[in-house]
C-alpha cells in the first residue's frame, strides 16, 4: 500500500497544486481500481471445479457418504455404457462397505477421498485435515490397491487453509460446475435436464450414490452426453497435466 503523506512530502518541490491534486487521485484509483482487487482474488487457494477443454470431455463424480442402496446398480449402468466415473467415498463408508469400494474399483472406476469423518473442514487445524485425509487413503488403498491423489472437501466447504493444506499433501482438491441436485429428491427428469442444460467442455458433474433418483437419470444422462458427442472420463483423465492455473471460477487451465 503507498503511503500518500510520504509521497507528498517526497515530491511537493516537484508538482504544482493542481498536480499534486492529481497525483494524489491518481494513487487512490490505482489501490481501489477493480483490477486490483480482481487480481488479488485470484490469488485465493481454490479447488478445481472444470477444466479448459476445447474437445468435448466431461467427467461424472458421485460423493459416497452414507447410504449404499443403489452403488452397484450405478456400477452396472456405467458397465452398460462402457463408461467409468470417479467416486469420493467416506472412510467410515469404506469400513461399512468395503465389496462395494472393491467392485467400484473393479469395475474401473476410480475411487477417491471424500474425507475419513466427512467432518467440517474449515473447522480443523492442518495436523487435523492431514490425520483425516491419511486415515481415509490408507483405508481405500487397503481395498483397492492404489492411493488416492484426489479430494473432494465434505459439504463442498472448503478456505485458502484447506485447499493449502490438501496440496502440501499431494492431493489435488476437486468441486464441481455441474450441480445435479440429486441430493434434493427432485425427478429423474429434472436431473437429467438440469446436467444436459448446464454441462459443457470439461465439466465435472456431482451426483451421490444414494439419491433416490439418480439411477434412473444416469442412463437418460450418459446417453445424451454420448449423443451431443461428448467423451466421458473420470477426472484424473480431464485434469491438465504439466504447468497450469486456476482462474477465478475455479476453472483449470493451462498457464500461459
Amino acid at each position: 500500500m503507498i503511503d500518500v503523506r510520504k509521497f507528498m512530502l517526497k515530491y511537493k518541490g516537484l508538482l504544482s497544486a493542481a498536480g499534486m491534486i492529481l497525483a494524489v487521485a491518481l494513487i487512490f484509483w490505482t489501490v481501489n481500481t477493480p483490477a486490483i482487487v480482481g487480481a488479488s482474488a485470484t490469488q485465493r487457494e481454490l479447488p478445481i471445479y472444470a477444466v479448459q477443454r476445447d474437445d468435448k470431455v466431461v467427467a461424472l463424480s458421485f460423493d459416497a457418504a452414507w447410504g449404499n442402496e443403489d452403488t452397484q446398480t450405478l456400477i452396472d449402468i456405467l458397465n452398460k455404457y462402457r463408461i467409468n466415473a470417479t467416486f469420493f467415498v467416506v472412510g467410515d463408508w469404506v469400513d461399512r462397505y468395503p465389496e462395494s469400494v472393491k467392485a467400484l474399483a473393479d469395475a474401473g472406476n476410480e475411487v477417491m477421498n471424500h474425507s475419513s469423518t466427512h467432518a467440517h473442514f474449515s473447522s480443523l487445524s492442518r495436523d487435523q485435515i492431514i490425520a483425516d485425509v491419511t486415515a481415509c487413503s490408507e483405508k481405500i488403498e487397503a481395498v483397492t490397491g492404489v492411493r488416492p491423489t484426489l479430494f473432494r472437501c465434505p459439504y463442498g466447504e472448503y478456505d485458502d487453509h484447506v485447499i493449502h493444506t490438501l496440496r502440501d499433501m499431494g492431493m489435488e482438491p476437486i468441486q464441481w460446475d455441474v450441480d445435479s441436485l440429486d441430493w434434493k429428491g427432485i425427478s429423474a427428469e429434472e436431473i437429467r435436464t438440469r446436467v444436459l442444460k448446464n454441462v459443457k467442455p470439461g465439466s465435472i458433474v456431482l451426483f451421490h450414490n444414494a439419491a433416490e433418483n439418480t439411477p434412473d437419470a444416469l442412463p437418460g444422462i450418459i446417453e445424451g452426453l454420448l449423443a451431443d458427442g461428448y467423451h466421458i472420463v473420470p477426472i484424473s483423465q480431464i485434469l491438465l497435466t504439466g504447468e497450469y492455473q486456476i482462474d477465478n471460477t475455479g476453472r483449470q487451465y493451462a498457464k500461459r
